[in-house]
């Protein structure tokens, strides 16, 4: 999907890029191969072939930051089928809504082949470092409410470049309403264990865990687990499904 996306050269919008996809431009190659045909000036040519080879550079040096500053936000989704090694999956258990009235209990990242749960009073703290490694994010409702928690508790996180809100990923295509009820709706996801477990009853068994119930966090970051690990099937199939609407013939281009 990358190499077919031109949204990030200068000048080009969605009705542009659909318009070259109709034309036949297929990808980076064809538009600078056949470039002479477009009906534009010789210097916004020239300005586009210095972007794909910019492009090029930014692809082989894996350089996500590169195409997260250059894409709409809403378009973050184009960079995952590349660079899913360096895609991780969060989600994040407060005791309450407000950063400024609750805390962060247990954080889960699932990528680079682990799934590593973070608990507040144990290793929360090493959470900023660990997610460093990952410059694309991907979270269900975190632009609102996961992010913006996490930089009050830890304002020298750093954010990674690119960040993928679920939410509104499947919004667009036609999924609205929480996780657990997408899930249910595609089918997609394993919550064996922690049937029942939402929001309110993962705060209780913070509560109970802290009162000394050591089983409570182990079912509180099952929970969480669970959450964090899901997202991974729901993101795969809205970008096999974006795809499949947005470009012509319904299928991601074949790298070249």
């Amino acid at each position: 999907m990358l190499r077919a996306t031109f949204l990030h050269l200068s000048g080009v919008g969605p009705v542009t890029e659909a318009e070259l996809w109709q034309s036949g431009f297929r990808d980076w190659r064809d538009l600078s191969e056949r470039r002479e045909r477009l009906a534009v000036s010789p210097a916004t040519r020239e300005r586009m072939e210095k972007e794909l080879v910019s492009s090029e550079q930014a692809l082989t040096e894996r350089d996500v930051a590169w195409f997260a500053r250059r894409l709409p936000n809403r378009e973050h989704w184009r960079l995952f089928p590349t660079f899913a090694p360096e895609t991780s999956f969060l989600d994040i258990e407060t005791t309450g809504l407000s950063p400024y009235g609750g805390i962060v209990t247990v954080v889960t990242v699932h990528g680079g082949n682990a799934t590593r749960t973070f608990v507040a009073g144990d290793d929360l703290e090493e959470l900023p470092a660990y997610l460093g490694r990952f410059p694309v994010l991907v979270t269900f409702n975190g632009s609102r409410f996961d992010v913006p928690f996490l930089t009050a508790s830890f304002p020298q996180m750093f954010v990674p470049p690119a960040h993928i809100d679920l939410r509104f990923l499947l919004y667009r295509l036609g999924l609205a309403g929480g996780l657990k009820r997408i899930e249910q709706r595609l089918g997609l996801g394993d919550r064996s264990g922690v049937e029942g477990v939402d929001g309110l009853e993962a705060v209780r068994l913070w509560q109970e865990y802290r009162r000394g119930n050591a089983s409570a966090l182990d079912r509180l970051v099952r929970y969480n687990r669970a959450d964090t690990v899901n997202l991974e099937p729901l993101l795969r199939f809205a970008v096999t499904e974006l795809e499949r609407r947005v470009l012509p013939g319904g299928a991601s281009r074949p790298s070249r």
